[in-house]
């Protein structure tokens, strides 16, 4: 759609009103190459649930697998203490090979934060998604302000 603004008398001043929208989907598709990369690294890697202090106790299964470490930074699986790089094979023989079977993490109040990261790691490395973070109940939280 074009629009005439003057007479055809061989003048040269003739305007274009047509809406140009190349500048806008070139916005518009730049916008969106840089959602697509930021929505993935907005998402946490490690998928752990964390229960709230208020939430009610779940039931607990017949055998939960415990892996806990220790305030000098062993890892157990249940009782027995075991070298990091076993804990895989170990699980694999206590979940009968299931690795949709919640796994138990519990730690010590002194262990450093990178090490339990370097234990969740090594449970998601060998294919157990399902980790369960073990705490004491606070009892104390209804008198709170």
């Amino acid at each position: 759609m074009a629009v005439n603004l003057g007479s055809n008398d061989g003048g040269d001043l003739t305007e274009n009103a047509e809406i140009n929208v190349t500048p806008f989907i070139d916005v518009i598709l730049v916008l969106m190459i840089i959602f697509m990369v930021a929505a993935p690294l907005s998402t946490v890697s490690v998928p752990v649930e964390l229960p709230t202090s208020s939430a009610p106790q779940q039931p607990r299964p017949d055998k939960p697998v415990f892996v806990s470490v220790k305030s000098d930074l062993t890892v157990t699986l249940g009782e027995d203490a075991l070298a990091r790089q076993e804990l895989g094979p170990a699980l694999d023989l206590a979940t009968k090979g299931n690795k949709d079977e919640r796994i138990f993490l519990r730690a010590d109040k002194g262990v450093p934060y990178g090490e339990l990261m370097q234990v969740m790691n090594l449970l998601r490395g060998t294919g157990y998604l399902k980790v369960g973070l073990v705490g004491l109940e606070d009892t104390s939280a209804g008198a709170r302000p």
